[in-house]
């Protein structure tokens, strides 16, 4: 019998230390620092995620068979390398391949090198403001300027507008949107289609599907308002072409690991590669190093095989477990504050109806800004919960999904109501 230590503290961190503690290989989980939610699953430790002596420490401590590494902040910053480093599993890259998502600059730039296709871009640094608004203007609209650097999924700005573009661009160069993550920026013609997610199991050598979903990034209904870290999500994707998958391994994802080989950069971990079907064919709109939140939160209620083993097969270097998926859909949805985004203008507010919610068939809740005082839970974040409810098809996994999150209150509670719509049509 496994201990698994899941590193996070939000709603995909929670989905993952479910789904962990249904195997029959875990009988303890631990988790670093965890929520209210995930403290009925294991211990909380109050350790700093993104600390990797901290973290290599806590591993040790609890003897860890498995570190599993929720967000990516951790495994920028070199978390699975201080893991490996005492000899621990760590589901999760190293900060050397981490780089695809710390670095959009460094992802463009793998990207070119493996001839994988993406968006017409250039890169630009502080003191770089001419050339990249002289660029802007070769550009036909619509406009996507993204910050080098990590910026919680909310550094990137798509526009139709050349001015507001120049305003983006002036801002994040000059450090004002998001410091030192933005004052190197990636300026790039936005594309048209529908955007899908492809979560890959990697091994360091090779990958495995695990999933494709596609989530809802505006924060309001019709796509409208600013991005987000994600307000929703499905899966399957209904229309997406027989082989897709299959296709994107082959002219995407194995071309992408194989220059990651070349620089050094072995991957193990799941990753996440977005992708916009254009009328051109898909082009990858960026990678992300770990889960999607909240795609993670459906993905994880279909699978029918076990996770834990699939994690410490990639963390060791070999998968060879098949991934099974259940032939269902599941549907998403994220429980704002008031105030999201950007940020939540009330905090401590008592969430009411948690139990009711749960009572839904096929319906689960997942934690993500929420925190104990004293015997009541409280609002805590953004992004506060996650719903989401399993269903033979779309729309019965969606009318599941909203019966049970109409059953949750507190002051200011805002969510989407278009969530999987376009999965109906």
């Amino acid at each position: 019998m496994a201990r698994v230590l899941v590193v996070g503290s939000g709603g995909r961190e929670h989905a993952l230390a479910w789904a962990l503690a249904r195997s029959p290989h875990v009988d303890e989980i631990v988790c670093a620092p965890g929520n209210p939610g995930m403290a009925g699953l294991g211990e909380c430790r109050p350790v700093a995620a993104a600390d990797p002596a901290a973290v290599a420490d806590l591993a040790d401590h609890v003897g860890a068979d498995l570190v599993v590494v929720g967000p990516e902040d951790p495994l920028v910053a070199g978390v699975a390398d201080a893991l490996r480093a005492r000899g621990r599993l760590a589901f999760g890259p190293d900060a050397a391949a981490a780089r695809l998502e710390g670095s959009k600059a460094f992802m463009k730039d793998v990207l070119v090198a493996a001839g994988v296709p993406t968006a017409r871009h250039r890169t630009f640094r502080a003191g770089q403001e001419a050339e990249a608004l002289a660029f802007l203007d070769t550009l036909p609209g619509p406009y996507v300027v993204k910050t080098d650097g990590l910026a919680a999924g909310k550094g990137v700005a798509v526009t139709g507008s050349i001015d507001e573009a120049r305003a983006v661009v002036r801002s994040y160069l000059a450090g004002e949107a998001f410091g030192e993550a933005g004052r190197t920026c990636v300026v790039e013609e936005g594309l048209t289609g529908p955007e899908v997610s492809l979560f890959v199991l990697c091994d360091g050598t090779d990958a495995v599907p695990l999933a494709v979903a596609q989530d809802h990034k505006r924060a309001f209904d019709g796509d409208r308002g600013p991005n987000t870290g994600g307000m929703g999500a499905y899966t399957p994707v209904p229309f997406l072409p027989d082989g897709f998958v299959d296709e994107m391994l082959h002219a995407v994802i194995r071309p992408t690991l194989a220059e990651l080989r070349r620089r050094d950069a072995q991957y193990r971990g799941v990753l996440f590669c977005g992708l916009m079907c254009t009328p051109d064919g898909p082009k990858v709109l960026e990678y992300n190093v770990r889960f999607g939140d909240p795609e993670c939160q459906v993905i994880v209620p279909l699978l029918a095989s076990d996770l834990f083993v699939h994690c410490r097969e990639a963390a060791a270097g070999h998968i060879e477990t098949p991934v099974v998926m259940r032939a269902e859909a599941c549907v998403g949805i994220a429980l704002a504050a008031q105030g999201y985004p950007p940020s939540p203008t009330r905090r401590g507010d008592v969430i009411e109806g948690l139990d009711a919610a749960a009572a839904v068939p096929g319906a689960l809740v997942f934690h993500a800004g929420t925190r104990r005082d004293g015997d009541a839970l409280v609002t805590d974040g953004g992004r506060v919960l996650t719903v989401v409810a399993t269903g033979e098809g779309i729309r019965a996994a969606r009318d599941r999904a909203y019966e049970a999150a109409g059953r949750i209150s507190w002051p200011g509670l805002h969510y989407r109501r278009d969530i999987a719509a376009q999965a109906l049509t």
